[in-house]
């Protein structure tokens, strides 16, 4: 049994006793921490709770649902719900916060917590860091009987979402239509499988070739949306000659798209084509975390604007974005942030915008993603053991490249002038995530062997 807690919230694997995995115990804890927390920054008293559609979510909803009402909360439940729906709810609704009950790309036994503020946007580090403290001591209270709160059911923001997408200026829903596109989709038996069809069928897609869309929590293949669990998609497309396909994740944040031969556009890559076709329409600029493909810095420059990096984390890349007036960003994980819409990683806002875009071109799709750039990222870790000073040894990997571009914002990564690799400590466990992007595979894979070697030569000294 697993039980994480973190900044972004409270993840953990269903089952086991209290503090060894998601619990209900440690769920009325969490919750009434967030609760208390969300006391001390506003006089409001509604918070909106949505979830996809895990085995363990109607258990896990009816525990939050109860806690909050318990805290003296109204509850605005809106059911089986993706990520970024269940944050534009709480904008739309007026309410105080969120809960979103996602363990997002983890498999079926996982659950969580995932918390926002009254902007429907994560938490920063500060206001985490403060709900873990609360629930640490315990340092809360529920209220008398005569102040318990009430749930209200509301189904209905999901047809506020797409309706808001549709009304984006850069969404041509009539050249979608005219286009007559053959999309295939893989919604992993969850909540995407409610909301993509629903997006599509209103963006004028009249042929939908569905695979695991019934919403039952039965993950079909691991639920993270990487090409090697993308395979029966892959076939699906080639069978039916669809002109696209769409992959999401349990609650709908991440976007992967599969071109018409089967083979993968590539994650990195959702955001570089997005954000290509925004900056053709839009100057502005782009941000993306340290972990993120180049293209999307050679794709700005090439419109004559500027990209700008953040350190991991979507509320990281949503704070850079905010400070450097970013037009479009995300990370390379297929996360598509759109401000025009709201601050959060939307696959409903990617699907609709890479629609017009491929409708505008009248490109195939493995030939638009032929038009970019072409990296290649290499994701590997080092384990280490606990008693190994990963902030000494971070420092000394960038004292060895100081010849070359290095920052520090978020671990350690080193810019050449070809290629790029980043190293970060993980917080639950004691490795480094190291990332690495070149020309080719070849290039890259061996640049983390360098760095391997490196790593157990500074342990070593």
């Amino acid at each position: 049994m697993t039980l994480i807690k973190s900044i972004s919230g409270i993840r953990g694997t269903i089952g086991g006793k209290p503090a060894e995995g998601l619990s209900p115990v440690d769920v009325v804890k969490f919750t009434a921490s967030y609760a208390k927390f969300i006391c001390s920054k506003t006089d409001k008293k509604t918070i909106v709770v949505g979830r996809d559609a895990r085995i363990s979510g109607e258990m896990v909803k009816n525990i939050v649902c109860g806690t909050l009402m318990s805290m003296g909360f109204d509850v605005i439940n809106i059911g089986l719900a993706t990520t970024p729906g269940t944050e534009m709810a709480v904008t739309l609704s007026g309410s105080a916060g969120g809960i979103i009950l996602t363990a997002s790309h983890n498999p079926k036994q996982w659950n969580a917590l995932k918390l926002l503020n009254e902007k429907g946007e994560f938490l920063n580090a500060a206001e985490g860091e403060e709900i873990l403290r609360i629930a640490d001591r315990e340092d809360f209270s529920f209220v008398d009987v005569d102040s318990i709160g009430r749930e209200i059911s509301d189904d209905t923001f999901l047809q506020k979402h797409i309706d808001a997408v549709l009304a984006l200026k850069l969404v041509d829903k009539q050249a979608i239509q005219d286009a007559g596109f053959s999309v295939a989709i893989d919604c992993v038996n969850s909540v995407g499988g409610i909301a993509i069809p629903a997006l599509l069928e209103q963006l004028g897609v009249k042929t939908i070739h569905k695979l695991y869309c019934e919403p039952n929590g039965q993950f079909p293949h691991n639920p993270e949306p990487l090409p090697e669990h993308l395979k029966d998609i892959s076939n699906l497309i080639q069978k039916v000659k669809a002109d696209v396909g769409f992959v999401v994740d349990p609650d709908v944040d991440r976007l992967a798209i599969i071109c018409e031969d089967g083979a993968m556009f590539g994650e990195e890559y959702t955001l570089v084509s997005i954000a290509d076709y925004i900056l053709s329409q839009t100057p502005g600029n782009t941000v993306s975390n340290l972990s993120s493909t180049r293209a999307l810095r050679d794709i700005t420059l090439k419109h004559g604007q500027q990209y700008k990096a953040s350190a991991v984390g979507e509320v990281n890349v949503v704070e850079k974005m905010k400070t450097v007036g970013a037009v479009i960003g995300g990370e390379g994980n297929g996360g598509i942030i759109y401000p025009e819409i709201h601050y959060g990683r939307d696959a409903l806002v990617g699907i609709a915008l890479f629609l017009t875009q491929l409708a505008k071109s009248k490109l195939k799709v493995s030939e638009l993603r032929d038009s970019f750039p072409p990296y290649s990222i290499s994701k590997n870790k080092i384990e280490l053991s606990p008693t190994v000073d990963m902030e000494k040894l971070l420092s000394e990997v960038a004292e060895y490249y100081n010849k070359f571009e290095v920052n520090t914002i978020d671990g350690v990564k080193i810019d050449f002038p070809d290629k790029w690799i980043h190293l970060r400590k993980s917080n639950t466990e004691p490795i480094i995530r190291i990332y690495a992007e070149a020309q080719t595979m070849q290039e890259a894979d061996t640049l983390i062997a360098e760095m391997n070697l490196l790593v157990k030569a500074k342990i070593g000294n």
